[in-house]
């Protein structure tokens, strides 16, 4: 790869967002009814290719099961207020009255609240008997505490997911998750991440992982590049470990992970290039929570806006612009790209000649010149 000389001491491997790239029509084209974006991971299939986030501005157990009906995938984060409080609405209401100038500092108090496990259960069966696959997420440094509580609650998907997650955590101060022994012992399906590179996506798919999250500090709450100079371009990260599936699949004997793009999915044009860069599915955060029936109301933030250390995230008002449905699956009232996400898809994929979401992601892509990016 032709890498940048950046200066005498220092060169660098030219990366590229979505923003970047640009999906390229085919000879075919083919009516969008015909086209199938259904995606399977494990024994659980699902007619949307998509993870809600599990943020408490996104994913409270009514709006898991309503994504479960509509044939997404509502991830619940059990570390959020939703295991900490048995009503969180008033808080919920009081973060959307907040300013951005001491939010921080109030979600930080809000979030101090130790997590109680009996509630870990109580959302998780809320959750299941609806009837829908039940997935849930803990941190890397909660799994060991809590995750006994989760399997017994019966979850169907156990997510763990921090700004980034390794194989190889060393610390001197506290025993570290043993991921390949965790996943080997556990009795459903894992997911985990995020990652940015091959070689940590490598290591990942190698403790047996079902999915793999792909992203590092790109999601529209983030500010994880202005507070830690870390950033990796999702357009070329998802290629990479995209790349690691491959390499994994030949090691493995056929074994395939799948690849989840999680994070600068902020606008529909940009899922279907995450699918061409390789992609599986998407984890989606900040178009759900401009959903009128969102917990945050239009409000947005993540865990990562809450350490009580570093916040390297924020508060940030989005506006709200239709249903969760329409949202999903149309129909679109807007021309930005904030709505029908997944008609959206279907149309890109019948525009190239595509049929299924696997053949799609050898469609052909360009990289945009400046001044035709959005």
């Amino acid at each position: 790869m032709t890498e940048i000389e950046i200066g005498r001491g220092k060169r660098g491997r030219r990366a590229y967002a979505f923003d970047d790239i640009a999906v390229v029509p085919s000879r075919r084209t083919r009516d969008p009814k015909e086209v199938s974006i259904a995606w399977q991971i494990d024994a659980y299939r699902f007619e949307l290719p998509f993870l809600a986030a599990p943020m408490d501005s996104v994913v409270s157990p009514q709006t898991a099961i309503r994504i479960g009906e509509l044939g997404g995938l509502g991830v619940l984060n059990l570390e959020g207020l939703w295991t900490r409080y048995e009503d969180p609405q008033p808080l919920l209401d009081e973060i959307a009255e907040m300013d951005e100038a001491t939010a921080t500092r109030r979600l930080q108090e809000i979030y101090a609240a130790p997590i109680k496990e009996e509630l870990i259960g109580q959302r998780i069966k809320e959750v299941r008997d609806s009837g829908v696959v039940t997935a849930a997420a803990l941190s890397p440094q909660r799994t060991a505490q809590f995750s006994k509580a989760v399997v017994d609650a019966g979850v169907d998907i156990f997510v763990i997911r921090g700004t980034t997650v390794s194989a190889e955590h060393v610390s001197g101060a506290s025993e570290p998750l043993n991921l390949k022994q965790f996943i080997y012992e556990l009795d459903v399906p894992v997911i985990v991440g995020g990652c940015a590179t091959y070689t940590a996506a490598l290591h990942l798919m190698r403790t047996g992982a079902a999915g793999v999250l792909v992203g590092f500090g790109g999601g529209a709450a983030h500010t994880t590049r202005n507070v830690l100079g870390i950033q990796v371009p999702m357009a070329t990260a998802v290629a990479d470990v995209a790349a690691a599936r491959r390499d994994y699949m030949d090691e493995s004997g056929g074994r395939y992970v799948h690849v989840i793009a999680d994070g600068g999915v902020g606008w529909s044009g940009d899922l279907p290039k995450a699918i061409a860069c390789g992609a599986d599915a998407v984890m989606m955060g900040s178009p759900l929570a401009r959903a009128t029936d969102a917990p945050g109301k239009g409000h947005h933030w993540g865990m990562e806006a809450v350490h009580e250390d570093v916040p390297r995230g924020k508060l940030v008002d989005l506006g709200i612009v239709g249903t969760t449905e329409e949202i999903l699956a149309g129909p679109s009232h807007i021309p930005d790209g904030s709505m029908n996400f997944f008609g959206a898809l279907r149309r890109a994929m019948a525009t190239t000649g595509y049929s299924e979401l696997k053949e799609f992601q050898r469609v052909e892509v360009t990289v945009a010149d400046s001044q035709h990016r959005r």
